[in-house]
């Protein structure tokens, strides 16, 4: 009876020993040895393997990311007609203009086209009219694309390894230093989406910079003729005579009968009647009989 006993408690801490060393191993697992630092060791080190596994992807293996863009200068005859012509053309091939400047004699649009209908765009603008110039440029984006494709799910993965920790952590300062980190990455992945999207954007649309130019003139302009030099001269004169006969009439509107009012009130107060003299004498008789 007392065999069974030892044994069945032996049996007992047994158990409860494994248990506790699996317990430990599972710790480990999610902080390591060194706890959370060692977490943090931990996912930099699976985020530089995932970059490298990226980086030793074949070229050939991977689908081609272009950005096209072409520059075509043309010559017409309308231009209205040519307007109306690149608006049925965006319309056909779902396009858009990202920019227009319309001038007297000229129109310049930046057109934005599928890029699986780029060639059939350029190839109908050029024959819009005479030809001036064209160029082409195809530029290759893809390791940078997949490199940002990459980096974005990347930190997506250690986003959610880090909210995982965050349940997990054993201190304020630990918690603390797991939401910093989360905040950080939320912001990388903020900003990698946004790059991602934009170069996407340039894959998926092509560029189209178009410039139509009018008909050339009959003849150049080459600054006023003699005949516009003299109507010039003739009518700064006649300003000039206006502006004298305004002065003058001015004058004799207002200024002759304000010189007559000032030599009435001279005459009145200096003048015969003298009405500032007479008070004056009466004033200095009165003291001499005082």
């Amino acid at each position: 009876m007392r065999f069974k006993l030892y044994l069945l408690l032996g049996t007992l801490f047994l158990v409860l020993g494994c248990s506790k060393g699996k317990y430990a191993a599972s710790a480990g697992m999610v902080y390591g040895d060194g706890g959370l630092q060692d977490a943090y060791n931990r996912s930099g080190q699976f985020a530089e393997s995932s970059a490298a596994e990226q980086e030793m992807l074949s070229e050939n293996d991977l689908e081609r990311k272009i950005v096209m863009t072409a520059h075509v200068r043309v010559r017409v005859e309308n231009l209205d007609e040519s307007d109306s012509l690149i608006k049925d053309l965006m319309k056909k091939y779902n396009a858009y203009a990202s920019s227009t400047n319309i001038e007297d004699n000229s129109r310049y649009y930046s057109i934005r086209v599928p890029s699986s209908a780029y060639k059939a765009a350029v190839d109908e603008l050029n024959s819009m009219g005479r030809l001036l110039g064209r160029s082409e440029n195809a530029e290759d984006v893809t390791l940078r694309y997949y490199d940002l494709e990459g980096r974005l799910a990347t930190k997506k993965e250690l986003l959610i390894t880090f909210q995982s920790y965050l349940g997990k952590a054993k201190s304020i300062e630990e918690i603390l230093s797991v939401e910093k980190r989360i905040a950080e990455l939320q912001y990388e992945i903020d900003g990698t989406g946004k790059e991602l999207r934009n170069l996407t954007n340039r894959i998926d649309y092509a560029t189209i910079e178009l410039t139509i130019l009018g008909p050339t003139a009959s003849s150049p302009y080459r600054g006023p003729t003699l005949t516009d030099r003299l109507k010039e001269l003739f009518g700064s004169f006649g300003n000039f005579l206006s502006i004298m006969l305004t002065i003058i009439v001015g004058i004799l509107i207002f200024g002759i009968p304000i010189m007559l009012l000032l030599v009435f009130f001279f005459w009145l107060l200096f003048g015969k009647i003298g009405l500032l003299k007479k008070l004056w004498r009466m004033a200095a008789g009165k003291k001499q009989i005082t």
